[in-house]
């Protein structure tokens, strides 16, 4: 069995990330996503309840990893933060691990929001970021209604800036309207296909 093309996917919050990974999926790329790894994780009988509860007793409740309250043992202890991402991000580098060694895909797209952030570029045989301007940035998300402009604002500033991203991916797909989308994901995976981008 030959090695997929492994093509890391990211993008800040509100640039349209998950809609271009089902684009790549369409396109029959096997598609990993990182929060959907922590979600198995921390579901019941996931692999890190168990460390998470010997840490944080009272972060699970009914078999689960409560991501609330893990929330706020952050905010009221910021050191909490890296002895959760110890027990976290060795599982998900094994989940990841583990659906590359299953996947018959020739391309697989690994969907990681802070893929330049963890400094982890280096893993993959290209990265593609997906982007648009931080007005409409700005737009997509309040219009959610999941968060206020001001929570908004702090997730950003801890994010990488957007040009700093695009200035490093070796694809920029920009996502103001789903046709451009489109058309910049089919012609990557076009140049993957053709061999035009090795490995």
């Amino acid at each position: 069995m030959t090695t997929p093309f492994l093509l890391g996917l990211t993008g800040s919050i509100g640039m349209g990330k998950s809609t271009t990974a089902k684009m790549f999926a369409e396109l029959g790329c096997d598609v990993w996503d990182a929060d959907a790894a922590v979600h198995r994780l921390y579901a019941r009988d996931g692999a890190a309840v168990e460390a998470v509860a010997s840490l944080l007793p009272d972060a699970v409740s009914d078999g689960e990893v409560q991501r609330d309250a893990l929330k706020s043992h952050i905010k009221e202890n910021p050191e909490v933060l890296s002895k959760i991402e110890d027990i976290v991000h060795p599982l998900v580098a094994e989940d990841r691990a583990r659906f590359i060694g299953q996947s018959n895909a020739e391309i697989v797209v690994l969907d990681i929001p802070l893929l330049f952030e963890n400094g982890t570029e280096s893993e993959f045989d290209a990265v593609a970021v997906v982007s648009v301007d931080p007005d409409t940035q700005r737009k997509r998300v309040i219009a959610r209604g999941q968060m206020s402009e001001e929570m908004f604002e702090k997730i950003r500033a801890k994010q990488m800036p957007n040009a700093e991203k695009e200035a490093r991916a070796d694809f920029v797909i920009p996502t103001y309207n789903l046709r451009d989308a489109k058309k910049a994901v089919e012609t990557i995976v076009m140049k993957i296909r053709a061999g035009e981008i090795h490995a």
